[in-house]
């Protein structure tokens, strides 16, 4: 089992993809309510994995930071044996869609053998240790996708997903259960709806278009706009994972949303309306002169919606961050942290935006 909160004995965590937009958002939460306990941040740093993200934490003596690949199998072993790891929380994953469609190969090997080769290790190092838990982050996209008027996801929708990226995380999303049945390992997954928050990379909806409003660029709005989300703020999203670590059932499955259905022409205005409020010296003001609707995404899911009763019922979580309160506050963070996302902004992502979106 994972040690209580209330422990003297400080608990010991491997958060792999540490470094990436939820994982580093994790790390944070976690040094700061919980500062007695290790964190053993391992990531790639690859595009979306950013250092500068966990920059606060480095003087901080219980926190470490390991480069490397989750796929590589002699350093996870070393790490969960000579670091004596109480439990594992896996962020890292391949997660965008539109890239998932570009080059899907990325993302079965980080998400499905990446994974894998996590679970392996930690068989092992359980099967030694006889305590620990193992917490797989996924998304609510392996369900597939709502018409306008179905009731929200539960943990009983069967899965149907419809891009690479979604398929993969589906894919590692069995291997978890999978390894909870056969070799009875304390496993948990987590499938959350869209989240946003400070960190975020900038090829995603949020900070793509608060970035653009800056930049006085066009806001690329795929198809009609008529897109529904449900969009969930990073740190109740921490809370919610919290929850799960420390009061979650070995084998289950918690749906985490926050209650936020919101279509995304209407986000995208809603942030229009933030940036220029808060935003002085605009390029172009007003700016929802820049939207801009693109050709759609391939095969893009209608709606995604989460029914997160569960969790509530169970372990007591519920969102306390309505989406007009959290984008004020990301608007604000994007505002406040341009020595962050400008380096982001580099020729290969240029390029990439380019190809994505013909602007």
């Amino acid at each position: 089992m994972f040690l209580s909160p209330d422990s003297t004995t400080p608990r010991r965590l491997l958060v792999t993809g540490g470094a990436g937009f939820i994982g580093s958002n994790f790390v944070h939460y976690w040094c700061q309510t919980y500062p007695k306990d290790q964190v053993f941040v391992l990531d790639a740093l690859t595009y979306a994995g950013n250092l500068a993200n966990l920059t606060p934490l480095k003087s901080h003596e219980t926190f470490r930071f390991v480069q490397g690949e989750i796929s590589d199998r002699a350093l996870v072993d070393h790490l969960l044996q000579a670091e004596n790891i109480d439990a594992i929380v896996h962020f890292a994953a391949e997660s965008h869609v539109d890239r998932s469609i570009l080059a899907p190969d990325t993302f079965i090997q980080t998400n499905l053998v990446g994974t894998f080769t996590l679970l392996e290790a930690f068989r092992h190092h359980y099967q030694q240790k006889q305590s620990g838990r193992f917490l797989h982050v996924s998304t609510d996209e392996v369900y597939g996708s709502l018409n306008p008027h179905d009731p929200p996801f539960t943990e009983k929708n069967a899965y149907a997903p419809n891009s690479p990226y979604s398929a993969s995380k589906a894919g590692s999303d069995h291997l978890v259960r999978a390894y909870y049945h056969t070799y009875q390992l304390p496993t948990l997954i987590t499938n959350c709806s869209n989240n946003y928050g400070p960190y975020h990379f900038p090829e995603k909806l949020i900070p793509l278009m608060c970035i653009n409003i800056l930049l006085g660029k066009a806001l690329p709005v795929y198809g009609d706009g008529q897109n529904v989300r449900d969009w969930l703020y990073v740190l109740d999203h921490c809370r919610a994972l919290d929850c799960v670590l420390h009061k979650g059932k070995a084998g289950e499955t918690y749906n985490i949303g926050g209650n936020n259905e919101v279509k995304n022409i209407d986000l995208v205005k809603i942030l229009c309306q933030l940036m220029d409020e808060l935003a002085p010296d605009l390029p172009v003001s007003p700016s929802e002169q820049l939207i801009t609707f693109v050709k759609d995404r391939p095969g893009h899911d209608k709606r995604y919606a989460i029914d997160a009763s569960k969790i509530k019922t169970e372990l007591g979580w519920t969102p306390s961050v309505t989406v007009k309160e959290g984008l004020r506050k990301t608007v604000q963070w994007y505002l406040e942290n341009r020595d962050w996302w400008q380096p982001l902004l580099s020729q290969e992502y240029q390029d990439y935006y380019q190809q994505l979106y013909g602007l």
